[in-house]
């Protein structure tokens, strides 16, 4: 009998211009939590979508329970005791939260479905979770983080023996965080033997019994998590030493250029009477738990939202925004929270992706499109933000997560705007990529640029921002800059109207 319950030996993987996975491996044993780090691109996705039968593997031998095994697909997956709560959500919005936990298994009486044990068996899961939800509400209706909780429940209800959690806290409150980590412990008693993909070093420490770590698709190695501390994970997944998590900054904020006053959304639980005032070079962070209204606000500001009242100035003159195309005609540019649904176009091209918000300027002839141009405008972008990428006819969707976040940094740099409101920059980014984002977004505010930074994550709010504004319950709570930004205070802020 072997002493581990999953063995993944010499994996390899290929796509078009890409070695996604080079004898990579993964030994996991019964009833512990097993992390895999790596930067982005590492192939612990790819790793895990080969495990799952999302992805056939080109090399390589899988084992459960010490039997070679072929996993044809999820479907396959699951019948053999292995399930996934995926990165990027993939929710049927318009069906019931049972329904998405049950898609593609639900119980059935007299040959049709049994919609009463359906949804009796989805309130005893949700109870058993500790998630206070009603099992025939759509999933449109909930918040990601709350979608994130449902797949969760999801992976759960399936009894596999091995959950693939693939960064499974990316959109969760600290709230959720400590539910979903007494989850795991409860299924950590049970045997059940789960592999636990994040960027967010002290969950790995805290959660973990092993950590396995992989750099350009291969394995590097596995050790107790007991015996690793945050930068010696950071060193060996790099490959180098990485001394300050955050660039050194030059910026001088100057005259206020952009002032938002007593904005209110039209929506009646959103945010209301938000007043704010916004620098030329300044980098202005946006703090707050999750349900603060901060992202309502600026998809407001950009024109995805409605106003019922309030107003805007720029440059000294009122500003009326009623849909995206003002915001950028006038210098505003919006990176959206959640990059794969509102962010990157994933069937099409780098080229597609990248030029898709400046193609007035590539116009030739009125008529076609100067594709030498964008080439050389995808290409200058390549470089400059140091995209990895085999081609910009690469389908953008094909690129790990930090590489797809500096695509669409590109797009809005095509347009040379003035104003960047940056929504969750570095969500699901690993330590180096990050770095890099945060260096982009310190030379734009060298530049003159200015920049709104909507973070989840309080060290970089503090790192990265010259002031930083607190929201609650879609108010303003406050300001904090200099020496009062500490962790304490923010979140002293994001819990005033609590």
């Amino acid at each position: 009998m072997s002493d581990y319950l999953l063995e993944m030996n010499g994996i390899c993987k290929s796509f078009p211009g890409v070695k996604a996975l080079d004898h990579a491996n993964l030994r996991v044993r019964p009833g512990t939590v097993h992390a895999l780090v790596g930067e982005n691109g590492a192939g612990k996705s790819t790793l895990m979508k080969c495990l799952f039968g999302i992805y056939k593997k080109d090399e390589g031998e899988i084992k459960i329970n010490g039997v070679q095994t072929d996993i044809i697909n999820p479907h396959d997956a699951l019948n053999k005791g292995i399930a996934m709560v995926h990165q990027e959500l993939q929710p049927i919005l318009e069906r019931s939260i049972a329904e998405n936990i049950y898609c593609g298994r639900f119980p059935t009486k007299y040959g049709l479905i049994d919609h009463k044990k359906m949804y009796q068996d989805t309130e005893k899961l949700l109870k058993e979770v500790k998630m206070d939800f009603d099992p025939k509400v759509k999933l449109s209706s909930l918040s990601v983080s709350q979608m994130q909780s449902v797949e969760i429940a999801k992976a759960v209800s399936a009894n596999a023996r091995i959950i693939i959690m693939d960064e499974p806290t990316s959109s969760l409150t600290q709230n959720e965080v400590d539910n979903l980590f007494d989850i795991i412990n409860s299924l950590r008693k049970k045997g059940i033997s789960i592999i636990y993909i994040s960027h967010k070093m002290d969950e790995i420490l805290s959660i973990s019994d092993e950590v396995t770590i992989m750099r350009d698709g291969q394995y590097i190695g596995t050790w107790d998590a007991k015996d690793l501390t945050i930068d010696m994970i950071v060193t060996k997944m790099v490959g180098r030493e990485l001394k300050n998590l955050y660039p050194p900054k030059s910026n001088v904020p100057e005259e206020v250029i952009f002032e938002v006053k007593d904005l209110t959304s039209v929506t009646e639980k959103s945010f209301k009477n938000v007043s704010f005032k916004l620098r030329k070079g300044e980098i202005l962070g946006i703090g707050g738990l999750v349900g603060a209204q901060r992202s309502e606000l600026m998809e407001a500001i950009f024109g995805i939202r409605g106003i019922k009242n309030g107003t805007i100035t720029y440059k000294g003159e009122p500003l009326k925004i009623k849909r995206p195309e003002d915001a950028i005609k006038n210098g505003i540019a919006l990176l959206t929270e959640d990059r794969r649904a509102t962010g990157i176009f994933g069937v099409l091209s780098i080229a597609d992706n990248v030029s898709v918000a400046s193609l007035d300027q590539f116009v030739k002839y009125k008529f076609w499109l100067d594709e030498k141009e964008i080439e050389k405008l995808v290409q200058d972008n390549v470089k400059k933000l140091s995209i990895k990428t085999p081609s910009s006819k690469t389908k953008i969707q094909t690129l790990s997560g930090g590489n797809q976040q500096k695509v669409i940094i590109s797009r809005w740099l095509a347009n040379d705007p003035d104003i960047f409101i940056l929504d969750e920059p570095t969500r699901g980014i690993d330590v180096g990529a990050k770095y890099e984002i945060y260096t982009i977004i310190a030379e734009l505010a060298k530049q003159g640029k200015s920049i709104i930074m909507i973070s989840s994550e309080l060290p970089e709010l503090i790192g990265m921002s010259d002031r930083i504004l607190v929201m609650c319950d879609g108010r303003v709570s406050g300001e904090v800059s200099g020496d009062e930004a500490t962790q304490e205070n923010i979140m002293s802020l994001a819990t005033k109207f609590a």
